[in-house]
């Protein structure tokens, strides 16, 4: 079996920068090698058109077409004319896209099945987040979702949402994003001497990222030695017109509180890893997510966890049993629990074993690989 996925970013540095959806791919492309499918990787809006060897993954550079007015079709009519050449040389038997902008609304294989994965498009992220969509956006993501062969969705959640937001009433199929859980595993038995608190993703409102700082000042004010780290991206605010959430951030900060704050900006993806295990807790006060790698990555490397209590959540984490799940705006109960995990150090180490076991359950790369393989049999057969 040969299995392309066409997506806007891969983590590599030939690709340039990558967020989840890129790095839900590449976890899955690796269990899907391992049982040996044939992954290619179409990764369009580069700047060559080029083909390389991912440890195996073959991965294809596409340029976008520069046109005024006329790129957003051109592009898509050249990914088009790209995998049914695939296609015909039978090169691939499927091609899989993400929802994100709706890049396959005006793409029509002709005898390629295609599949769209929800990891959440942007009308599904503007939705949880309250604020406007783009109609073009929106146009594209409809579009796209109703000319799909099969759909796929990370979540129950997801899929439920955007039937709603969509009025659509497509039928998807829940498979989660994999993690490697051999991969993602801590090599730290002794606890931490230092209480530390670890964000890790991009700096944006989204997040909970303008939530997390009056989070912070009441934890601060229980346990005034404790440190915030925060890794990834600062970025712009969307709704504000700011250019920096980090320096919004600061500003919501106490001053007892900010002296104990420590923002690394972003860092290599191996050195996620080493950060997370040099935690105590984990926290991830999200308003807008589809199924957070980054969550499962903290989970399976046991670490004690406090997230949003949003939709999705709930299909990852047990609230009380493999970490604690609490709505982003009550501050009070947040900061709450993360003391308590940050005072009761066995009630922390037994949720984050209760995670790890619900990650290699649930979520571990060579499981989700055997459910998407079933998936793309009975879509090929």
């Amino acid at each position: 079996m040969k299995i392309a996925f066409l997506t806007p970013e891969y983590p590599h540095p030939k690709t340039g920068n990558s967020g989840g959806i890129g790095t839900s791919i590449k976890n899955l492309a690796i269990g899907l090698l391992s049982k040996g499918i044939t992954v290619r990787v179409l990764v369009y809006g580069q700047k060559v058109d080029n083909v390389f060897d991912d440890n195996g993954i073959l991965v294809q550079q596409i340029k976008n077409v520069k046109l005024k007015g006329l790129s957003w079709f051109l592009t898509r009519k050249k990914l088009e004319r790209i995998i049914n050449q695939l296609f015909l040389d039978k090169k691939i038997d499927l091609v899989e896209a993400p929802d994100w902008t709706g890049i396959t609304s005006f793409i029509k294989p002709k005898s390629c099945p295609l599949i769209i994965r929800l990891n959440g498009s942007d009308t599904y992220f503007c939705h949880l987040d309250n604020r406007p969509v783009k109609w073009i956006n929106r146009f594209h993501e409809k579009r796209a979702l109703k000319n799909a062969d099969r759909l796929l969705s990370v979540s129950q959640f997801t899929a439920d949402k955007t039937n709603e937001i969509f009025g659509l009433n497509k039928a998807f199929t829940i498979i989660p994003n994999p993690i490697d859980t051999n991969l993602f595993q801590t090599n730290i038995e002794n606890p931490q001497k230092e209480k530390t608190i670890l964000y890790f993703g991009s700096l944006i409102r989204k997040k909970g990222l303008l939530e997390l700082p009056l989070i912070f000042n009441k934890v601060i004010e229980n346990s005034p030695n404790t440190k915030l780290i925060l890794v990834g991206k600062d970025v712009p605010d969307i709704i504000s017109g700011k250019s920096s959430t980090w320096q919004m951030m600061q500003e919501l900060f106490s001053e007892k509180a900010k002296i104990n704050v420590d923002y690394l900006g972003s860092v290599p993806y191996s050195e996620i890893k080493i950060k997370i295990e040099e935690a105590t807790v984990c926290i991830f006060p999200s308003f807008a997510e589809a199924l957070p790698v980054s969550w499962l990555e903290a989970m399976a490397m046991k670490k004690a966890i406090v997230a949003s209590n949003v939709g999705w959540a709930n299909e990852m984490i047990m609230d009380g049993e493999s970490g604690f799940l609490v709505s982003p705006n009550n501050h009070n109960l947040f900061a709450s629990r993360i003391i308590q995990l940050l005072d009761h150090s066995n009630l922390g180490t037994k949720m984050g074993e209760n995670a790890r076991n619900r990650v290699k359950k649930l979520f571990d790369t060579d499981k989700v690989a055997k459910d998407n393989i079933d998936f793309y049999k009975s879509l090929i057969d």
